[in-house]
């Protein structure tokens, strides 16, 4: 029996409502990180809106403050159809980026590393109101009718929106440094950050846990091939499992490989240096790399239900021995030449990305709603 169409209404509604939110979760930990050092400074929270404009200040942190709400303002008029259209939706979502940079400039004034200032709250302000009106205007195009409406319901099942955003969430993922390829998930290291600042004293959970492990060059190469290809497999069928048979599959999906090879390029020239582009391409993630082509040209003809236990089972792999293998000595090294400058701040959100993406897409992966997607 022939599936019926999916609600593009629905559809487009759970497909913002769900980015918003993982939109709104980024730019509070990029404007509260790092996390540390919380304490009353003396500073009434408010009083940032009535202190005199910054003198010192870059047309550079001007720009990325308006593009950093810029897709708020965007997903706030979408989310809010069909209830809200129009200038109503524009005018909300005005609002609503006003408020949440309000909040986040008020919290900043605990944090000693961080600054709260008006024109921050200006320049965020202004980036939502032109998300909002991008947003009213591409309405029509994006939510009601429009060659991607008719492309989403013809490739991707009815159940597919949120995990649409997963794996487009995967290549971005891909910008924090990493100490394997696609070894998302690194949990232990934080962990053991906030156990030190909890107990006061050096608690390193990693540590124990692999004290007695002490891995040779090549058992570093073998680790980096089974955390690569479990990676890579994993977000790939992730993919594949939401996907019609109609679907181009096998272009979406080297195309999504593409964009996460893209970014990881583009993202270490910019933190390291031009040569360190292809730095992230060593020996075991080129096997990686093949065990994975190798393993994906035979599950993608596979069901959609092998593929969704596959993924989970591949993206649990990556995470226990991307947190259980020691970090790579050359990683270590390699680090030393981290240029955050300017992105110190941005970097707070791509370590986010980078550390719960694949438990974001196993939420997906083990949630009832989603088990139900059918070709």
């Amino acid at each position: 029996m022939t599936e019926p169409p999916a609600n593009p209404r629905a559809d487009a509604s759970v497909f913002a409502r769900v980015g918003l939110l993982m939109y709104i979760l980024l730019i509070v930990y990029a404007s509260w990180y790092p996390f540390s050092g919380w304490h009353n400074m003396g500073l009434q929270p408010w009083s940032f809106l009535f202190a005199p404009l910054p003198h010192y200040w870059t047309v550079f942190d001007a720009v990325t403050n308006v593009i950093a709400y810029f897709p708020f303002g965007m997903l706030m008029v979408f989310a809010l159809y069909p209830r809200l259209r129009g200038l109503a939706a524009g005018a909300l979502a005005i609002l609503a980026g006003i408020l949440l940079s309000g909040v986040m400039e008020a919290v900043q004034t605990f944090l000693p590393s961080r600054v709260s200032s008006n024109l921050d709250l200006i320049t965020n302000a202004a980036g939502s109101s032109l998300g909002a009106l991008a947003g009213m205007l591409l309405t029509r195009g994006f939510l009601q009718q429009g060659r991607l409406v008719q492309l989403r319901q013809q490739w991707f099942s009815q159940e597919a929106s949120r995990g649409l955003i997963v794996v487009g969430l995967w290549p971005l993922a891909q910008i924090y440094p990493q100490a394997y390829l696609f070894g998302h998930g690194q949990v232990l290291p934080i962990l053991s950050d906030w156990l030190t600042q909890w107990m006061e004293e050096p608690f390193d959970l990693a540590a124990m846990l692999t004290s007695d492990l002490k891995l040779t060059a090549q058992e570093y190469w073998l680790s980096e091939t089974i955390i690569t290809a479990s990676g890579l497999t994993g977000a790939a069928l992730t993919l594949l499992c939401m996907m019609r048979r109609q679907a181009p599959r096998a272009r979406l999906m080297l195309l999504m490989i593409a964009a996460a090879f893209a970014v990881k390029s583009m993202a270490n020239a910019l933190a390291f240096s031009p040569d360190s582009a292809f730095v992230w391409l060593t020996p075991g993630a080129k096997g990686g790399l093949l065990v994975g082509a190798m393993m994906l040209s035979g599950l993608a003809f596979t069901g959609q239900a092998v593929q969704r236990r596959v993924a989970a089972l591949m993206l649990t792999i990556s995470v226990v021995v991307a947190n259980l293998v020691p970090i790579n000595p050359y990683f270590v090294a390699t680090l030393q030449t981290w240029i955050q400058g300017k992105f110190l701040n941005f970097n707070g959100a791509a370590q986010f990305l980078s550390l719960f993406w694949p438990f974001l897409a196993l939420w997906f992966l083990s949630h009832p709603t989603h088990r139900l997607m059918k070709k």
